[in-house]
């Protein structure tokens, strides 16, 4: 039955103006996603409001609503118990709200004018703000599940096909930028733009291998933008690094020692991040020829290596530059610079790097660096004549790239064939196989797409 006189329901929502139903509603809901977000359950996001509640409400003809609704209203009007919310303005007798008493009390005592409600509603409303200014869209479990899928991702780029995992990673690159896009406290904005910047650095890297080094740049552009943001020393390295590279693939050596030498100004607390630079940057000083800068960027690796702190990677996996990718990219940088010594230094550095990627645990391979380090070993053999030796190294590589393409690698076996053409051991039975083994895997369609791996 209807009661006399306006609910406190009523009185407060005139005052907030939101006694339009539609208004009414919008605000409901906004507060019913709130407190699944606070205190859950989350199926309370989804709770409203009919209009024909909405004026039951105001009538008073409502005093004990369900559960989700009596939780959800005192969400919205915080100190006020659903049932005198939905009792009377008014309770027991004395004068009407917002009107003075007749008595002519004191203007500074609220309960002798009735002014109570407006007080608690003014302290409400306060409440509401804060409680809105202090609620997020992020929270550590959030974050810990971001962090926990990136790390996924990484520590297994390196022996996955690129193709389900590109696709992987741009969706929860998307669900990073709508979380940066939301309202969450400043400290979790850093965590968000630091696997923002992350995410796009992996996608920069499996478009690298991909051979788009087009898109690959932009990426990485990107990815640098969010370590710029967040002020992260390692990623900023890191981004660098993928950058000098890119360049250094693209026959690009200049721009790959300018960007490995913006990449030093970054030190990052710990990580292998600097020494990846300076290897970076020894195969490109190679690349130009330049021999004497080049063993000096070598010999500033091993000296980096030599203070690495243990267990410091950001965050592992394709982000890591351990011992045996440091000697295939000196096996490279010996390789530009040629000669019977550096020939020598370039095997015996691919040999020892194919031996510790052979050692790794299984579903931990490096399978698309590991054929980058046989492919410098078979060129160091081919260059002093011993083609089977490097038969024995070219053999596997086609069989791991038949299932794992990548732009890297197919431009390295494509250069050994055309070297193994103009040596002069090319019209022997043992070459002449390794060539055909070479033109089928070449003409061979890929049945999917490259895997990853940074090489």
């Amino acid at each position: 039955m209807e009661q006399s006189g306006p609910t406190l329901f009523q009185t407060l929502i005139n005052q907030r103006g939101w006694q339009d139903y539609q208004v009414f509603k919008t605000r409901y809901e906004q507060a019913a996603k709130q407190l699944a977000e606070l205190e859950g359950p989350r199926s309370i996001s989804t709770a409203t409001i009919e209009k024909r509640q909405f004026f039951r409400y105001a009538h008073g003809e409502v005093r004990t609503p369900q559960t989700v609704a009596r939780r959800v209203l005192e969400f919205m009007f915080p100190g006020i118990p659903a049932a005198r919310l939905l009792g009377p303005a008014s309770s027991g007798p004395g004068p009407s709200p917002l009107r003075p008493a007749a008595d002519g009390g004191q203007a500074g005592d609220p309960s002798e004018y009735g002014l109570e409600d407006v007080v608690m509603a003014a302290a409400n409303e306060s409440a509401q703000f804060a409680a809105k200014a202090e609620s997020s869209n992020v929270g550590p479990h959030t974050l810990e599940q971001l962090e926990a899928d990136i790390r996924r991702i990484v520590v297994s780029y390196p022996n996955r096909p690129v193709g389900p995992l590109f696709r992987e990673v741009r969706t929860l690159r998307d669900h990073a930028f709508a979380l940066l896009e939301g309202r969450q406290p400043p400290q979790y904005t850093c965590d968000l733009y630091v696997g923002a910047g992350v995410l796009c650095g992996v996608l920069a890297n499996a478009s690298f291998d991909l051979g788009r080094y087009d898109a690959a740049e932009t990426q990485a552009r990107t990815a640098f933008l969010f370590g710029e943001l967040a002020g992260h020393n390692g990623l900023r390295s890191w981004v660098r690094g993928l950058q000098a590279l890119i360049s250094y693939w693209d026959g690009r050596p200049s721009d790959a020692v300018r960007l490995a030498e913006a990449g030093s100004v970054f030190t990052p607390e710990s990580g292998t991040a600097q020494i990846r630079l300076e290897s970076i940057k020894a195969r490109a000083y190679g690349q130009l020829n330049r021999g004497s800068d080049a063993l000096a960027a070598l010999s500033a690796a091993d000296r980096l290596r030599e203070r690495l702190a243990e267990g410091d990677e950001l965050p592992g996996g394709m982000m890591a530059f351990p011992v045996e990718k440091q000697l295939f990219y000196a096996s490279s940088t010996h390789l530009w610079l040629a000669g019977t010594q550096h020939l020598s230094d370039a095997e015996a550095r691919a040999d020892e790097a194919v031996e510790m990627f052979q050692a790794a645990p299984p579903g931990q391979e490096r399978l698309g660096e590991m054929s980058l380090a046989r492919m410098d070993l078979a060129m160091a053999r081919l260059g002093r004549g011993d083609i089977e030796g490097a038969a024995t190294q070219i053999h596997p590589v086609l069989g791991v790239n038949a299932r794992r393409r990548t732009e890297s690698v197919d431009r390295r076996i494509g250069h050994f064939s055309r070297q193994l053409a103009l040596h002069p051991g090319a019209g022997s039975p043992s070459a002449i196989g390794l060539r055909e083994s070479i033109i089928a895997h070449q003409e061979r369609s890929p049945a999917q797409l490259p895997p990853g791996g940074s090489q």
